[in-house]
């Protein structure tokens, strides 16, 4: 499998983007992980990767969406950008992912990635913003990843995303990617409508479109029309990540998971402290789907101190580990709500309905499972879990 996937990396993609791969991402996320454990040793808590909703407009209206697509539109600028992303990379981070709303919507998404060739960016997309331009312009540049979302048949695409013919306009945007020899991934949110999607011959679909990579993530039910029906069993769950551990050792082409350790083990990278998040507004929020804060990037305090000295921030993580190893938003939302009253935290919605929008959740479960651990089986994956992507002591 690993000889399968070296072959098809190779041969399929720029060799001037696997290099900037291999280094930006590879060696130097590593590195970001490593500086990440020093820092924790001394009580530190500034991580090691950033996620960054850059714009909240979406042609999109995607069912369970808690972005305020339809809201005048919020984006944070290039200066702004600029000015975070050198921030975090005086403490070794390398590695941003960039979401939306849709962020190809963002009028200098290009300048962004030009202004920083020694770092590497994963873009989660529609795709269909990609053009065949803008698709030789990624290529040119070589320092970001599309991630694509697809969320099952033409018919499921449409009732889930709110609009016509989206699957089609999507993979016109794949298609672009692979003719510019992009590395590419393609996401999903598997929730009840899309479940049959967790199946090897979607993998070998994607394989033959020239897609390198594949991220299942299950369905949050959060926001402000929370489509609870799309939620998945836990018995769903389960059968999500024993797919996932097989098909790692059987198939040639890359499967993200971000929410259990090697010994599979679940974990919530927020509470983790690898990861929080930055909204279109410039608030720095404990994750993408917790829209509450007490902290901006507009505050007159760089990125580092503002993370790191976030009370609101190291609350939200400290008891997220001590309650579950799962999310928090879905199996307490309760606590969700303590917090944000215990701290007087913002509404970081335009909408203006986030803390209702909690109240209103019921409990239920998510990918914590206990007793029901499936480890990692492909020894590469299980290396990765374990030195760079796992608990780092959030839940002893």
């Amino acid at each position: 499998m690993i000889a399968q996937f070296t072959r098809r990396m190779v041969t399929e993609t720029d060799p001037r983007l696997l290099a900037k791969i291999a280094y930006n991402f590879g060696f130097k996320g590593m590195r970001s992980v490593h500086l990440y454990k020093q820092r924790l040793k001394r009580g530190v808590h500034f991580p090691p990767f950033l996620f960054i909703s850059i714009i909240n407009s979406c042609q999109l209206r995607c069912q369970g969406c808690w972005v305020d697509v339809e809201s005048p539109r919020k984006m944070i600028s290039l200066e702004d950008m600029n000015r975070i992303i050198n921030d975090a990379k005086k403490h070794g981070n390398s590695f941003f992912g960039l979401l939306g709303g849709e962020p190809f919507m963002h009028p200098q998404i290009l300048d962004i990635l030009r202004a920083h060739p020694d770092c590497y960016f994963q873009i989660f997309t529609n795709g269909q913003l990609i053009t065949d331009e803008m698709a030789r312009e990624l290529r040119k540049i070589g320092n970001a990843t599309p991630l694509i979302s697809i969320e099952g048949t033409e018919i499921v695409s449409d009732e889930r995303r709110g609009r016509l013919n989206v699957l089609n306009k999507t993979l016109e945007g794949l298609a672009n990617c692979r003719r510019h020899k992009l590395i590419t991934g393609v996401a999903t949110s598997v929730c009840q409508t899309n479940i049959e999607l967790v199946s090897e011959a979607w993998l070998r679909r994607l394989i033959d479109m020239g897609v390198h990579y594949a991220w299942f993530h299950t369905y949050r039910v959060v926001g402000p029309n929370p489509a609870t029906h799309l939620a998945l069993s836990p018995e769903q769950v389960l059968k999500i990540r024993k797919f996932v551990v097989e098909m790692r050792s059987k198939l040639p082409i890359g499967i993200v998971d971000a929410y259990w350790d090697d010994k599979g083990e679940a974990l919530c990278p927020m509470a983790t402290g690898v990861s929080h998040h930055i909204g279109p507004g410039g608030d720095i929020e404990p994750c993408p789907i917790i829209q509450f804060a007490t902290d901006s990037i507009h505050d007159r305090k760089n990125l580092y101190d503002l993370m790191t000295g976030s009370d609101f921030i190291r609350d939200f993580r400290e008891t997220a580990a001590r309650t579950t190893r799962g999310c928090i938003v879905l199996e307490r939302p309760d606590l969700v709500k303590e917090l944000v009253l215990k701290h007087g935290a913002r509404d970081t919605t335009q909408r203006g309905t986030a803390l209702p929008e909690m109240d209103a959740l019921e409990p239920r479960h998510s990918q914590h499972l206990p007793g029901q651990e499936i480890p990692e089986d492909h020894w590469v994956y299980r290396l990765a879990k374990k030195h760079w992507f796992f608990g780092f002591g959030a839940y002893s």
